[in-house]
């Protein structure tokens, strides 16, 4: 009697453990069959976006009068926001809002929005990035297919984290960085593991996708080899302080000119306006156009590119001249992201920084490269990871130490204001379980009344 209880058991069992495995395939192919086409859907859109953006630098270059267009560019990208728009005007943050709590979604309008003021924005000289417009054009995508397939609020909210995955792993080319980005730029000191298998594929079909269409990602290489010892990982510690303070005060100052603004210029159109007279004003002021568009090309051979920061010589101001520019810009209400100018800003401070520290200047442009983005955005992992795809492995260690530096040192604060202090950096009584950036900075106001 006992030995047939057990066979029962045991045949029991069995079948529960082949029924679980059939409809854990059925679950896997399900999300198979839907990630790839979106992700594949990013990608495109994301190739064609970097085609555009590439053509759009190159047009300002061959027409250096197009600058003085920027006012009236800025006054029809408010404009067409103001008219259209005033939904998503949010962008990445409405995308971590809606993942947060599941509402009427992300707009699909999101999509042509962004697409079309970035491009504006870089035609005629704005100072700003793409990482924005990637991740709003996949959070955009991924929030239309949510609602066509008619999937509930928890498969959307992991829908749009792999929308946010494929647009930043296809945009930068670095499918692992901008699977863990998905994940890590929700909530500080919080990830959620149940969608890293989602987000790595959408983020690899992304990439593949971009890569299909015929676009390639820039190269940085690090000339110079030095051990990675003790001393170098100090130094990257140290350095990361500095990177992690600049974080700080890129977001700040960006948050702060953008309230004032809007305090002052109430009519949204206009605020462009006066952020493109202010960008051609910083022209003049200071002799270059260096500091506009994305950093990754230059109109003439002498002039300053990321690139530019990994050779020989040092630029002990471009940063800061850099971190001006963009500030301008994207608080006056231009359209692109703060990821790529953040890489700029932070490799040029890495460059700056490495004579000091008796250190080659392309190794501590890397390592500003990704440390400085770890600080302002809260993501220490991603932007780990996007240092050893980007610079390989040989210098894994002084980049995670300064990437996690910097985290740590740029306190409560960060570029997307919906980002929520799920565990606080450091003891925090004042922020409630889940507040978000916007509510520490609110508080940190109140206080200084």
């Amino acid at each position: 009697m006992r030995a047939t209880f057990r066979n029962l058991y045991h045949q029991f069992n069995v079948a529960a453990f082949v029924r679980n495995r059939q409809d854990h395939a059925v679950s896997v192919l399900r999300w198979a069959l839907i990630l790839i086409p979106m992700a594949a859907a990013v990608g495109t859109l994301c190739a064609a976006f970097l085609w555009t953006l590439d053509a759009a630098t190159r047009l300002r270059f061959a027409f250096p009068w197009l600058l003085y267009l920027l006012p009236l560019g800025g006054f029809f990208v408010g404009l067409l926001y103001h008219l259209t728009g005033r939904s998503v005007e949010g962008g990445n943050n409405l995308i971590v809002e809606q993942i947060h709590q599941p509402g009427g979604g992300v707009p699909l309008r999101m999509a042509p929005l962004i697409f079309i003021g970035t491009v504006v924005t870089h035609l005629l000289g704005g100072s700003a990035g793409r990482e924005g417009t990637a991740v709003q054009l996949g959070g955009s995508l991924a929030s239309g297919f949510g609602r066509a397939l008619r999937l509930d609020a928890d498969a959307t909210r992991v829908l749009l984290m792999t929308g946010i995955a494929a647009g930043f792993g296809a945009v930068f080319g670095t499918p692992i960085a901008g699977a863990v980005f998905a994940l890590e730029v929700l909530a500080i000191g919080r990830i959620e593991y149940r969608a890293l298998v989602p987000c790595l594929a959408a983020a690899l079909v992304g990439d593949w996708t971009c890569i299909a269409w015929g676009i390639h990602h820039g190269v940085y290489r690090i000339d110079a080899l030095v051990p990675v010892d003790a001393l170098l990982v100090a130094k990257a510690g140290i350095a990361g302080i500095a990177f992690g303070l600049t974080g700080l005060a890129f977001a700040e100052a960006n948050h702060a000119l953008g309230g004032w603004l809007k305090r002052i210029v109430v009519y949204g159109p206009l605020r462009p306006v006066l952020g493109g007279l202010a960008v051609i004003a910083l022209v003049h002021l200071v002799g270059t156009r260096d500091y506009l568009g994305l950093g990754t090309l230059t109109a003439t051979p002498g002039g300053l590119t990321i690139a530019s920061f990994f050779g020989p010589g040092t630029y002990p101001w471009s940063w800061a001249l850099k971190l001006l520019f963009t500030v301008v810009t994207l608080s006056a209400g231009f359209k692109g992201g703060e990821v790529t100018p953040l890489f700029f800003i932070g490799a040029a401070l890495g460059n700056a920084l490495a004579p000091m520290f008796g250190v080659p200047t392309g190794v501590f442009a890397a390592i500003g490269f990704v440390a400085l983005f770890a600080g302002a955005a809260n993501t220490p992992l991603a932007c780990t990871f996007m240092g050893i795809e980007l610079f390989g492995a040989a210098y894994a260690v002084p980049i995670a130490v300064a990437c996690f530096v910097a985290y740590l040192c740029s306190g409560h604060n960060g570029i997307y204001l919906s980002q929520r202090v799920a565990v606080p950096k450091i003891p925090a009584a004042h922020l409630v379980p889940d507040a978000t950036l916007r509510d520490a900075r609110a508080h940190r106001a109140f206080r200084l009344r």
